[in-house]
């Protein structure tokens, strides 16, 4: 199974991220919500949603917070019940993570997989920056699920992806972190199984 999953992407461990932000410049504004949902593999080489992490984190000091981003997202920042943590602290315990799910696999490093994958890169990478931490994904590959499906689906947009795949999404539970990264963690596996299954890569 192992073996099968380290020749599946040339190495590469495909680990599903979603984040909600407090704008769109990853540069200034706040990274405020981040989450990682793992894929495995089973043995018919079929992928599948595994566990995810997620967590929400404190605005960053001198952080720029946009009012409309905060509007989209309905995140309040300072909401005592949130349970934010500093943002050292949690891309940390990912980064972590991930390393160890890399090195269990026996893959080279970790790809990142969004929708519209390039905008949580860009802020995933700028945070490890500001806090000096090594990047586990790889600098500039990832695999966009809003590329993937617009080929195999004809559809770009998250939501009507999945419907078009058959998979439940829940209007009401979009735009939060943990929600998203699950959804296109199920997207993506959907589309690598029909893919395999075209390309006789079963």
């Amino acid at each position: 199974m192992i073996k099968n999953f380290t020749k599946r992407f040339r190495g590469f461990l495909p680990v599903v991220i979603d984040v909600e932000t407090g704008g769109l410049n990853p540069q200034t504004d706040a990274l405020l919500e981040i989450a990682a949902s793992f894929v495995g593999i089973n043995e018919a080489n079929k992928l599948y949603r595994d566990k995810t992490l997620a967590y929400h984190i404190e605005p960053f000091p001198g952080t720029n917070l946009d009012p409309e981003s905060l509007e989209f997202n309905k995140i309040d920042p300072f909401h005592p019940f949130r349970f934010a943590r500093p943002e050292k602290d949690v891309l940390k315990e990912l980064f972590q993570a991930i390393q160890q799910t890399v090195h269990t696999f026996r893959c080279q490093r970790a790809v990142l997989v969004g929708h519209n994958a390039w905008f949580d890169l860009l802020f995933v990478k700028a945070a490890a920056a500001r806090n000096h931490l090594a990047l586990p994904f790889h600098a500039f590959t990832c695999f966009d699920t809003a590329s993937l499906a617009g080929v195999s689906l004809g559809q770009t947009v998250l939501a009507k992806a999945l419907e078009k795949a058959g998979i439940e999404f829940d209007t009401r539970e979009a735009h939060s972190a943990i929600y998203d990264a699950e959804k296109t963690a199920e997207l993506f596996c959907y589309i690598v199984n029909r893919w395999g299954s075209i390309a006789g890569n079963e």
